[in-house]
């Protein structure tokens, strides 16, 4: 009788054990939502760059040259190009959005033009003309408030594009107006203007480390205007008050090298724990 009795209850824990995992597969399973995404966070970084600039103007004007009888230019004028030191110190929003705001010295660039005129009393017969052959060095100090938009990252490489404004110190020195066929000409002072400056960029960065990055950039920026002092005669007397040389609507495109500390390494916010309904 007891042989009966414990075959019995094996037979009932053996069927116990074969239906568990059924009841368990039969229970509905809790949709559980996929994370939000990671959101990245940076925070302070120093940067540093050089380069070199490629200088324009619109126009070199004076009060003189509406006065000038067949007054044309033969060389309109140009800029050599010059070199740029920049530092800055900046803020990384998120993976996609960075600022800064940046100080540099632009080297000297060497200015040179040529106009051409009418004078039948000085210039040499039988055309008359004359010319005036102009040089000059400008040189000033740029701050900008920047913002970029980094496009993504592959390959440690990241393509950006960006705007900035702010202010331009602009300073004409060693200014010269030399009229060979008269044996004449001119000088003027060195003179410093502010002016409001705006400019936009695009790059490439590369990212060495965590927190070290190498950008390779370009940059086109508005400088305003520049202006020298008065025109004087070569011995110093000043035939026409108030009448700077004015080299109108300066501008530059920039190719510059920087690099860039994060302070802390970027951060990664973990994802907010999931709670049941």
């Amino acid at each position: 009788m007891s042989s009966l009795r414990i075959i019995a209850l094996a037979a009932v824990a053996a069927s116990a054990l074969t239906l568990q995992p059924a009841r368990a597969a039969d229970m509905p399973i809790p949709h559980m939502p996929p994370p939000p995404p990671l959101e990245e966070f940076g925070g302070w970084y120093l940067r540093g760059h050089i380069g070199m600039s490629n200088q324009g103007l619109k126009q070199l004007d004076n009060i003189s040259f509406a006065a000038a009888p067949g007054f044309t230019w033969l060389d309109k004028g140009a800029f050599d190009s010059a070199p740029i030191f920049g530092i800055g110190l900046g803020y990384q929003y998120n993976s996609w959005l960075r600022f800064d705001l940046t100080g540099e010295y632009r080297g000297g660039a060497s200015f040179k033009a040529l106009d051409q005129y009418t004078d039948v009393v000085n210039c040499p017969a039988p055309n008359f003309f004359c010319t005036n052959d102009y040089s000059a060095i400008k040189k000033e100090w740029l701050f900008l408030a920047n913002a970029y938009l980094d496009l993504g990252t592959w390959w440690s490489m990241t393509p950006y594009v960006g705007a900035g404004l702010g202010f331009a110190n602009v300073t004409i020195g060693n200014f010269r107006d030399l009229n060979v066929l008269v044996n004449g000409g001119g000088w003027a002072p060195a003179a410093s203007k502010w002016n409001f400056a705006w400019a936009l960029h695009a790059g490439l960065s590369y990212k060495v480390t965590p927190t070290f990055m190498v950008d390779l950039g370009y940059r086109f920026v508005s400088l305003g205007n520049g202006a020298t002092g008065d025109l004087l005669n070569m011995d110093g007397t000043n035939p026409t008050p108030n009448n700077p040389m004015i080299f109108k609507g300066l501008y530059s495109h920039d190719l510059m090298l920087s690099v860039r500390w994060l302070f802390d390494e970027p951060f990664t916010a973990p994802p907010p724990l999931y709670r049941k309904g």
